[in-house]
Formats: structure tokens, sequence, C-alpha cells
């Protein structure tokens, strides 16, 4: 027995751990070999397990591996399906603008205005051009126009024909380049809202349309609060002309005693300004929690707004006789040194027979801020003139915005729901804080075409009584 069990005994059998897997990592194996005195079938067996935990440590490795490919394969496609989804998206919007784009160059005529450009410029080249001043500035003006709508009908093309380009271009492309189609779908967006603007424009038909448009805001009923919501229409004016890109400028403003403004005055220059700004004209009403008020109560305000057209001196073609003038002069005060301190420098105007007044001091001259008051008062007396179909100034009636209950033209109702509706259109919109920082072009737009029905309907209903 002895014989049998003495080498089995003395030649020890050394095991090594196998290399550490992601599988067998987790498993604790002393580093140093051990000694074992095992007989050789338990060896072998003990072999067999380490290596069935190696092969099963690759195969769950390998597992592992094509889990996550697939995982990253199935969020490249959806990725990819989401991109093709806006590529579709974008083509579709492409298409639509474009033959919207040839609808409007359709019916703006294009070819009747080119060859009205040919004919006013055949005008402006003739040597009696300038005989008659007057006449050759009204030419100039109608060769001004026609030239920039052909060449905004041009652009309108062009911005149409790239945005086409890169959809062909992404179409023939194996990959789907992002940057182009973001610079695609900028430009549809844009043309989209310059094609609403050119529509606009055609609503327009007034004589006066065209010009630059002077803002004046009225503090009404409500105190404080009335104060307070005249200054916040003053801003609400200037960052719609910011947005439009007009140049604006406050020439006038009188401050409150606690917070606000009594009364503000606003120049816009820019073309069609006072054809767009033309229905903002009336009474605007605020509807809030005071914010001078201790308790928090709802408070209701009123501001009056006045546009009229800002025209040259020259094109105001209008004789007032002195007598139906009341003029006076007071101090402007605020900025502006000794002079308008201490001198008489602010005009005030009356028109008697209508009550229309306006009131200059933006000048540091007397006789500047009367030359200026004078044209402003042509202005708004051409302007009233023309809406209640005078022939004359003098059959003109009255026209002074009353800030008051019962006169206002849109509601701002801030609590207890927030509401801002237009009394004239209906048209309301619930983001009121948009409108307060100068969104106004839906409104805009809802009362042109309210002004065009109107006086379609005034149109058919003078044909009808006629017969």
């Amino acid at each position: 027995m002895e014989t049998i069990l003495k080498p089995l005994l003395s030649s020890p059998t050394t095991l090594k751990p196998p290399k550490p897997s992601c599988f067998s990592s987790c498993i604790l194996i002393k580093k140093a070999p051990f000694m074992l005195s095992l007989t050789p079938h338990f060896a072998a067996t003990s072999f067999s397990f380490f290596a069935i935990l190696s092969a099963s440590s690759r195969f769950t490795s390998s597992v592992n591996a094509t889990s996550e490919s697939q995982l990253s394969e199935g969020v490249e496609t959806n990725t990819r399906e989401w991109v093709m989804q806006d590529f579709y998206a974008l083509r579709k919007d492409v298409e639509n603008v474009s033959e919207r784009v040839e609808e409007i160059r359709t019916s703006a005529g294009l070819q009747l205005l080119e060859k009205e450009l040919l004919d006013l410029e055949s005008k402006a080249a003739d040597s009696s051009f300038w005989d008659d001043r007057a006449k050759a500035q009204e030419t100039l003006l109608a060769l001004t126009d026609v030239k920039a709508k052909i060449n905004l009908l041009n652009e309108f093309k062009t911005k149409i024909e790239d945005a086409e380009t890169i959809v062909k271009l992404t179409e023939e492309m194996d990959s789907i380049d992002a940057a182009l189609l973001e610079e695609a779908v900028s430009v549809v967006k844009e043309l989209d809202k310059a094609l609403d603007r050119f529509e606009l424009t055609q609503l327009l038909s007034g004589p006066y349309d065209k010009e630059g448009a002077v803002i004046s805001i009225t503090a009404g009923a409500g105190g404080t609060d009335a104060q307070d919501w005249a200054d916040m229409l003053l801003r609400m004016y200037l960052r719609w002309g910011e947005k439009q890109k007009y140049k604006t400028r406050v020439v006038e403003k009188s401050l409150g005693e606690e917070a606000g403004i009594k009364s503000a005055t606003i120049e816009v220059e820019g073309r069609y300004a006072y054809g767009y700004l033309s229905g903002e004209k009336g009474t605007h009403r605020i509807v809030r929690q005071s914010p001078f008020n201790a308790k928090g109560l709802r408070q209701t305000s009123f501001s009056g707004v006045e546009v009229m057209p800002l025209l040259p001196e020259e094109s105001a073609n209008v004789e007032l006789p002195e007598e139906d003038l009341e003029i006076t002069f007071s101090r402007a005060g605020g900025k502006g040194g000794q002079n308008v301190n201490k001198v008489e420098t602010a005009v005030r105007i009356t028109h008697i027979p209508t009550g229309v007044t306006v009131r200059c001091t933006e000048e540091r001259s007397q006789l500047a801020n009367k030359i200026k008051a004078l044209s402003r008062l042509k202005a708004k007396l051409l302007v009233i003139a023309e809406e209640q179909r005078a022939s004359e100034i003098k059959q003109i009636r009255g026209d002074a915005v009353k800030a008051e209950w019962g006169q206002q033209i849109r509601n701002y109702v801030f609590h207890p729901y927030k509401l801002v509706k237009d009394v004239r259109t209906g048209f309301e919109t619930s983001d009121i804080a948009s409108v307060m920082d100068g969104e106004l072009d839906a409104f805009i737009k809802a009362y042109l075409k309210y002004k065009y029905s109107m006086s379609v309907s005034a149109t058919t209903a003078d044909a009808i009584g006629a017969k």
C-alpha cells in the first residue's frame, strides 16, 4: 500500500489560477500557487471547471458587444428616421411656399410693373422733366415704388429657388447634411413672413399709407394706473418698431407724478408705417391687479392712442387761416439746459373749428416747434378729412380720442385670466406677454382685412343705392 501511495504523495500537483476575465474576475482567487494533494482525475476536473468559466466569460462578452452594437444601430436608425421626417416636412413647405410665390407674382402683375417702369424711366429722362417740379417729384416717387416692388418680387423668386436647390442636393446625396437643412428651414421661415408682409401692403391703398407715422399716447381714466399703462403702451410700440426695423424716436414725453407717463409722442420712420399703425388709433383698456394698490385689488385703466402720418412739410398742402388757430406758448421743461426751462419754447396749437389740438416741445426754439406743430396739425386734419369723407377741412368735425369706458377698441386683461381682444375684429390671443413685447402683426393683419371688407361693403351699398 505504501508502495502505491508514496509516489502520489511525494509528487504534489501545482495549480495556477486562470487569467482574469469580465466574468471570472468576480471570483476571488489567491495570486500565489497552491498545493493540492489530489488524484489526477480530480485535478483534471478542476481544470475543466476553470475552462468552462473562461469560455462562458468570452461568450458573455460577445453577447454584450452584440447587444451594444444592435442598440447603437437602433438609435442611428431612429435618428435617421426623424431626420428624414423633417426633410419630408421641409420639402412639403418648400413646395407650398413656391406655389404661393408664383401666385403673388402673378397677382401683382409683374409684367405690367416692368412696362410701367420703362414708361416712368423714359419720362424721367426727358429734357423737360424738371419744368414742373411738383409733377417731377410725383413721378420720381412712383418710379421708386415700382422699382422697390419689382425688386421684392424678384427677391421672393431667388429665395425660393435657393431652398429648392438645397432640397434637390439633399435628395441626391447619400447622407443628410443637417446644416443645409437648417439653412433651408431658415430661408422658408423668413420668406413666409416676407410674403405675409407683402400681402398686407396690398391691403393698404390710402393716400398716406406709405408714409411714416406719429403716435401720440395719452393717459386717460385711472389715475396712476392709467399713467403706468400709457408707459407700457409706449414700450409696446417702440418694440414693434424695432422688430419691423423702423427708425423710432420719442420726441416728447411727460412723466407722471408717481409712475408712468402722462403723455408721449413717437415718430416712426419707415415704409408703410402709417398704413400698419392706423388701426391702433383709439382707446386701449387694461384690467389687472393694481401694483399701486396696497390690497392688490383689480383695477381698470384707459389710455388713448392717436396715429397720424409723418408728412414732409411741403406735402401737406393745406391752408389754415390764422383766425382758425389758437396758439399758446409755455416752458418745455425737462432736459435741455436753461433755454427750455426759462424760455417759452413749447408750442400748443388748437384748430378752433374742430377742436383738434397738437403740442410740440422737442425743438430748442419756439419757431422750430411752431413749424413742426403746424405740420402735425395739417397731417391730423388731412387724416380726419379722409376718414369722414370730407372734401374740405372746414367740413370735418372734431375727432378726439376719449380714453374712457365704452370707447375702447382693444381690451388687455391680465387678471383673473390672460387675454387680449380687439373689439372691432374679434381677434384675440392669450399670449399677452408677446403682445406687450411688440408682437402686433396678427392684430394689424386682422384689422386691415376688416377695414378692406368694410370698404368693399360700403362700395357695394353705394352701387346698389345708385341703381
